[in-house]
């Protein structure tokens, strides 16, 4: 009803010519495993998982994605611990700078083992020029992937996704500085629904925080094996004014908040951006076009809007098929 009405214009007699709101569909790219949005100051910043070099795309519509500037900003070295498997880039800026997280695997090894999370700064105004510093790892507790970052009651906060035995689970700690973990490592949330074990492997991952209109906290996840059509999101729940490191202040949904339909599948690895204007809250995350297309490069990136409930809570809704015109992010007047 939203797209409907944004997309209708006045008709009849005298009427005034009222131009057609501009529309996108689904998906932006062709492929974009795990992709990520900042919006800053009404210019979109995105990137996704390449598996070698992390690169930007840089646009002020969206919806142009494709024809958008890109640039590729860093390359691993040929060795060491974050030389392969480069997943997962996601662009903050923080105190004045730039800081991509990125998940990556020492050279030599394949192995969940050897998986951990690093971060690069830039201390430029531009992300797209300077120079990108390598901080190194994040000291997690854990081998471990998907990092990302929050702020919270004053504090800055890093949720990731570690490897407990054979699972992966949910885990925050506070920061000291935007590469440096200070204290204690709490694991939120683990594997325990039908729904997070499809795929054979009882996986969460993906974590991202969202901030409710009343002050509730949001955490959602990824739940299963990326390869199964079954992979989707999860949502984690802690009260407004909670001690995020406690796991009992969280509580976890007890279906998933957004999972494959309308020709949309294995919906999953999402982020959060708002338009423009600060009026629109919006979702990107990946997709595949089809049943049994598993973990690949065909995964692609889709945005749509979302909105809140009357208690404070997001409402997803379902996948918007790839052939429905959405309208564009809000910039206002």
């Amino acid at each position: 009803m939203l797209a409907a009405a944004l997309l209708a214009g006045l008709s009849g007699p005298g009427a005034a010519e009222v131009p057609a709101a501009p529309t996108f569909t689904n998906p932006l790219l062709t492929s974009g495993p795990d992709p990520w949005i900042t919006q800053e100051g009404g210019v979109y910043y995105y990137t996704h998982t390449l598996g070698n070099r992390l690169m930007l795309w840089r646009t002020d519509n969206i919806a142009d994605l494709a024809k958008a500037e890109k640039r590729v900003v860093w390359t691993p070295p040929a060795k060491g611990a974050n030389a392969h498997s480069i997943w997962a880039p996601e662009l903050h800026r923080l105190d004045g700078k730039w800081y991509l997280y990125y998940s990556a695997t020492a050279s030599g090894f394949k192995d969940d083992a050897h998986r951990a999370v690093f971060v690069l700064e830039n201390a430029g105004p531009d992300p797209m020029q300077g120079e990108w510093v390598d901080r190194g790892r994040v000291n997690t507790a854990r081998a471990g992937i998907d990092g990302t970052v929050f702020e919270h009651g004053g504090k800055r906060y890093f949720a990731y996704s570690p490897y407990i035995g054979s699972d992966s689970g949910l885990a925050i700690a506070e920061m000291s500085n935007p590469w440096t973990l200070t204290g204690g490592e709490s694991v939120i949330a683990m594997p325990d629904k039908a729904w997070e074990k499809q795929g054979g492997r009882q996986i969460l991952e993906g974590p991202e925080f969202l901030r409710g209109p009343k002050g509730d906290l949001f955490l959602t996840y990824s739940a299963s094996a990326c390869w199964s059509d079954d992979y989707s999101l999860g949502l984690l729940h802690a009260p407004a004014g909670s001690d995020v490191l406690d796991p009992k202040v969280w509580t976890k949904t007890a279906q998933p908040v957004f999972k494959s339909a309308n020709g949309v599948y294995a919906t999953g690895h999402n982020g959060f951006f708002t338009s423009p204007d600060g009026k629109e809250s919006w979702i990107i995350y990946h997709a595949n076009p089809g049943p049994g297309m598993k973990c690949t490069p065909a995964r692609a990136p889709h945005i749509q809007r979302f909105g809140w409930s009357d208690a404070g809570w997001p409402e997803f809704g379902e996948p918007v098929a790839g052939d429905t015109p959405l309208p564009v992010p809000s910039r206002g007047r």
